[in-house]
């Protein structure tokens, strides 16, 4: 059987005295959350850990409060976006943009447009990557361009495969600016694209923030199927012909199965 916290906190204060019993019992209850993926009872978390329920309480909502864990109205407490972002900052996201770029190449080259990579980054999305298509008129976006979750086609395609308490969060914020006649300006609209999008897999930017600007994009998946990223391709509205969409959307769906297999 799998030792208890208690047992552990005590073997390591025994080995070393500079440990905080109280945080080194409340980063083991974090790592007891993220263990269920799918939400951890608060019993389960109590059963585990072997600790007062009083103390996993406290514990637990003061890593709520601090922003690193969520919990459900069934009490299941799950890890957050925040420290999901925490740990892509140190590793994932150099990490991930490093083992994307062969990837993003090819899909660059075969599509011949501009290829991106990108993830959400409180109410908006981020671009890490980018890899400019070789024709003159073309689509450059530099690395750290922000873009808006409702009109773009990447952010989209990750809050599809959000968990629904994640995305009801995530929509409360959003506000649904009108830049062309295309754009999307109420929830229900949105909801109804976003079930699209899980259904196929794939997300569209048809000229919603820029007349001019088409983009597909596909869902990152780590090995939970959290979708941790988005590829996806861009270019001018006058090369996306119905043919092309096609050809790119195969493109795109291909590289993010690809890169989601290198997680």
């Amino acid at each position: 059987m799998e030792e208890m916290i208690m047992n552990k906190v005590k073997s390591g204060m025994e080995s070393d005295k500079h440990i905080v019993p109280a945080l080194y019992r409340g980063l083991g209850l974090l790592e007891k959350i993220a263990e269920h993926p799918e939400g951890a009872p608060f019993s389960l978390l109590v059963q585990e850990t072997g600790l007062p329920t009083a103390s996993v309480y406290r514990m637990a909502e003061t890593l709520e409060k601090c922003g690193y864990v969520k919990h459900s109205v069934d009490r299941r407490y799950r890890i957050s976006r925040k420290l999901l972002k925490l740990g892509s900052l140190s590793y994932g996201e150099h990490s991930l943009v490093e083992r994307a770029m062969p990837f993003l190449r090819k899909a660059r080259d075969l599509s011949g447009e501009t290829v991106l990579l990108g993830v959400l980054n409180g109410q908006e999305g981020i671009v890490l990557a980018c890899v400019d298509s070789p024709q003159a008129v073309k689509v450059s976006i530099q690395v750290g361009h922000h873009f808006p979750l409702h009109t773009a086609a990447p952010a989209k395609a990750i809050l599809a495969m959000l968990p629904a308490d994640e995305l009801s969060t995530i929509l409360k914020s959003i506000v649904y600016t009108k830049f062309t006649a295309a754009t999307i300006t109420t929830e229900k609209a949105f909801l109804r694209e976003l079930a699209a999008v899980k259904k196929h897999g794939l997300a569209f930017d048809r000229g919603e923030e820029l007349d001019d600007l088409r983009c597909i994009a596909a869902p990152i998946l780590n090995e939970e199927n959290y979708p941790v990223a988005a590829v996806w391709c861009s270019g001018p509205a006058s090369r996306f012909n119905t043919a092309k969409e096609k050809t790119i959307a195969g493109i795109i769906q291909q590289t993010a199965g690809e890169i989601s297999g290198e997680q």
